[in-house]
């Protein structure tokens, strides 16, 4: 394994891990920031790393019964990363989408889970009860993006960017 990539490996699960362990809002985390832009910067060969980095917050944080809707609904934005990497509005755009993906697939997983009755009525409860998270997600991961925007201008512009 390349040490350039092991250490940015261990940079991302330092920055997820930070963001998810710290007291925060429910889904005020850099989960969606950084599922979309270590890809759209670094390449796909990072998703899998980014994936691992989730998996082993969940262990800590503690597995649910919609994990796989929240680590499926992160490789899908992953890879959706790559069509919005040209300029800075459409990487803004980008996560806007990145945190509908997330707020529409995460919470179906809710909805299969059968709280809310397996039915229209259900699934639009279900999705209205949500909002408040989304509000949170998108917040967080707007907050988030600027600052990665703001550190890969920093480090591209000074050319001190890794060359991953």
């Amino acid at each position: 394994m390349n040490m350039k990539y092991l250490k940015f490996s261990i940079g991302i699960f330092l920055a997820l891990a930070a963001s998810r362990f710290i007291p925060h809002p429910p889904n005020f985390t850099s989960l969606i920031a950084l599922s979309f832009y270590v890809p759209a910067i670094f390449g796909l060969r990072y998703i899998p790393i980014t994936l691992i980095c989730f998996i082993l917050t969940d262990i800590f944080i503690g597995i649910h019964s919609t994990i796989f809707f929240t680590w499926g609904s992160i490789i899908f934005i992953g890879f959706i990363s790559k069509y919005f990497n040209n300029n800075f509005f459409k990487r803004f755009s980008g996560i806007l989408i990145a945190c509908f993906i997330f707020y529409l697939v995460t919470n179906f997983g809710v909805w299969l889970s059968g709280f809310y009755g397996y039915n229209i009525n259900g699934l639009l409860t279900c999705y209205i009860l949500a909002i408040p998270f989304f509000g949170n997600t998108l917040a967080a991961t707007i907050i988030y993006s600027l600052v990665i925007e703001a550190l890969y201008k920093f480090f591209l512009e000074k050319k001190y960017f890794l060359n991953i």
